[in-house]
């Protein structure tokens, strides 16, 4: 054998001398050229999600994730809780009452455990809400000339529907008279959605 080799070569192993590392997570939202009409101090990159549907299965995540650590915390505050409603007062002692049937406290430990779990899930559905829908309105979708020319479409009809007088309203000012529209990249999930877009789960 050579003298100059180790005597355990074992230890010098593939296996033994490469660290595992786990799989980067996929990226939510992807650098994107900010169109004309977005603010050019931020740079001529923005983050925005590829679509709509990736934008869509974020906010149910954000909101099912939320709602777990939520409800996981309230299961523990629910248990504390009704322990104490259970318990026998500490002055039954004093006047020489027996103490209470271990069956009866943990039927009642059940039925206070079961309302406060009902309440809680209801308040964590309404916090999970208030704590994704601002960022997520307000977030980026990246889109294609053919969701911006519907887009234009929408536009389009809904000042069709508007009485005569309001027309010319509508159109003095934006270039909806020929004029070229600024290059659009992307919306944000409030204008892609709409104005008055309630998210629904």
């Amino acid at each position: 054998m050579d003298p100059s080799l180790p005597e355990n070569l074992e230890e010098y192993s593939a296996s033994s001398t490469t660290i595992k590392f786990d799989h980067p997570l996929p990226l939510l939202r992807g650098p994107i050229s900010a169109g004309t009409s977005d603010d050019p101090s931020f740079g001529p990159y923005i983050l925005a999600f590829k679509d709509l549907p990736s934008w869509a299965a974020a906010y149910k995540f954000c909101e099912s994730k939320i709602i777990s650590q939520c409800e996981e915390g309230a299961r523990i505050g629910c248990a504390i809780t009704a322990s104490n409603k259970c318990k026998p007062p500490w002055w039954q002692s004093l006047i020489g009452w027996k103490s209470m049937d271990l069956k009866e406290r943990e039927r009642c430990e059940d039925i206070e455990m079961e309302g406060c779990l009902v309440a809680a899930k209801e308040k964590c559905i309404g916090f999970a809400k208030e704590k994704c829908t601002t960022p997520f309105l307000n977030a980026r979708i990246a889109v294609g000339e053919k969701e911006i020319m519907n887009k234009r479409v929408e536009r389009m009809v809904h000042a069709a529907s508007l009485p005569e007088e309001s027309k010319w309203v509508y159109f003095i000012g934006s270039d909806n008279l020929g004029g070229s529209e600024p290059r659009v990249t992307n919306y944000r999930a409030s204008q892609y959605l709409g104005t008055d877009s309630q998210l629904q789960t």
